[in-house]
């Protein structure tokens, strides 16, 4: 039984079935995104079978399970087995840290495209930037009350950090609701924005590079809104204390990610790229 022991700091993880669930669900979401998109076009059905949403629904309810059932394994291993030792922590730390940085890298390429087009409009047969039948968003509007909104939840979700490392519960649950009520509002504010856009995503650069810049952004506060909210329910049930919180880091360094980020795309689309606007409202 001796020669049985753990005597390492690393976790083993036990065989797990939720990869290939998650494979499969991605499969079936491509396959289902394609063949809506091809009905969208009124393209004939792919493989003269698939057709609609619903293959794509199917898909993204597969992957949501997958979510679920596989960070709810993380989460037992942590709070319940206690196998996320130091070192672990450490590796989970690294992975965080590079996750984000390829989402920089996608950013980055939302930025290199929209700068691309700004700085050489002649390029792609434009005479200004942004185009003269383009009526902008007014960037000391809603685009400012969204950038407060921010910058106060990254205020709020940094006191949550705080009460956690101090054992303060109560604290900790208030900050985190507050994070959340105000990453709903940023994306109840930028969905009012969108509807009431003079311009559409089709047939002209300026749309295309906006909302694939701000549109994405807006996803990753959905999804970091979704994170702080599991986190929100993590705290209520106790699982944070001082000393094993990196699940809530997690959430907390994805959104001071997804702060900055708004920052620049404020000051570089809304601010520098700013243009006429009076008919946009």
């Amino acid at each position: 039984m001796a020669s049985d022991e753990i005597k390492h700091d690393y976790h083993l993880v036990e065989p797990s079935a939720w990869p290939i669930v998650g494979s499969v669900g991605t499969f079936i979401t491509a396959i289902g995104a394609i063949a809506y998109f091809q009905t969208i076009k009124g393209a004939p059905a792919l493989f003269g079978l698939i057709s609609g949403p619903w293959i794509l629904i199917l898909g993204a309810l597969i992957l949501a399970y997958t979510f679920v059932g596989w960070w709810r394994d993380v989460i037992k291993e942590s709070v319940v087995q206690g196998d996320h030792t130091p070192v672990v922590k450490l590796g989970l730390r690294y992975g965080m840290i590079l996750f984000i940085a390829s989402e920089v890298m996608f950013f980055l390429a939302w930025f290199w495209a929209y700068f691309n087009a700004a700085l050489f409009p002649n390029a792609i047969r434009l005479t200004t930037w942004p185009p003269p039948d383009i009526a902008t968003f007014d960037p000391w509007h809603i685009p400012l009350l969204n950038t407060l909104i921010l910058l106060t939840s990254g205020t709020t979700v940094t006191w949550a950090h705080h009460a956690i490392q101090s054992g303060n519960q109560r604290d900790a649950v208030r900050g985190l609701a507050l994070t959340v009520i105000l990453g709903m509002a940023f994306t109840a504010f930028q969905a009012y924005e969108y509807m009431h856009a003079g311009f559409q995503f089709s047939g002209n650069v300026y749309g295309a590079t906006f909302f694939m810049a701000t549109g994405f952004h807006g996803f990753h506060v959905i999804v970091g809104t979704i994170f702080l909210i599991v986190c929100l329910f993590r705290a209520m049930a106790g699982h944070f204390t001082p000393e094993r919180h990196f699940g809530f880091e997690a959430a907390a360094w994805y959104w001071h990610f997804v702060d900055v980020v708004w920052l620049f795309l404020f000051a570089s689309i809304y601010v520098w790229g700013e243009g006429a606007h009076a008919a946009a409202h």
